[in-house]
């Protein structure tokens, strides 16, 4: 085995367990959210809140830092694939670090000091609305790691376009309202 194999395997290994822990999270709210379960969905949101800065964040980081290493010493930058990833990346990170983290603390304080309000449920609806438009990211990252289109693929490209326009459209306008369950 070479040094590249182990790198790779770490850079997948972290990717793999900051993309599905996000998603499980996200998916587990998604489902409480269909079945009017706030305190599901809330449960949801705090993992991911208290998980962001403790789990998340370095396993995103782990996952930059692999997949630069792999980059400067076998790959290089110069591809297209290599800047899709970047920008990628870039934008999850930030909405990572400048939605989900602070949205997350600020609804834990509120529920703590007030308990479930309207206002605690109209933040978390916006919070799984970026979640949304997140994974839509995260699925081009994923696309694009896995296909490395170059400037000729143009179908990849606008499939890539198109996860990224459905992603939006589902944030801008896929939330639900919350209606507590009967059960």
């Amino acid at each position: 085995m070479d040094w590249y194999s182990i790198v790779k395997f770490l850079h997948v290994v972290s990717a793999i367990l900051w993309v599905g822990g996000g998603f499980v999270l996200f998916l587990l709210g998604v489902l409480a959210e269909r079945a009017g379960k706030i305190e599901d969905k809330l449960q949801a949101m705090r993992a991911s809140g208290q998980l962001g800065g403790r789990f998340f964040a370095p396993m995103s980081l782990l996952t930059l830092i692999f997949g630069l290493v792999m980059c400067g010493f076998w790959v290089g930058f110069s591809e297209l694939w290599i800047v899709i990833g970047l920008v990628g990346y870039a934008t999850t990170f930030s909405i990572g670090m400048l939605v989900f983290k602070p949205t997350g603390e600020r609804m834990g304080a509120m529920v703590a000091k007030e308990g479930v309000t309207p206002a605690v449920l109209a933040i978390g609806q916006r919070m799984m609305s970026w979640a949304r438009f997140d994974y839509a990211v995260m699925l081009v990252i994923i696309a694009d790691m896995v296909l490395k289109p170059a400037m000729h693929d143009i179908g990849i490209l606008a499939g890539m376009a198109l996860v990224i326009a459905v992603g939006s459209a589902l944030a801008l306008g896929g939330s639900r309202q919350m209606v507590p369950s009967a059960a």
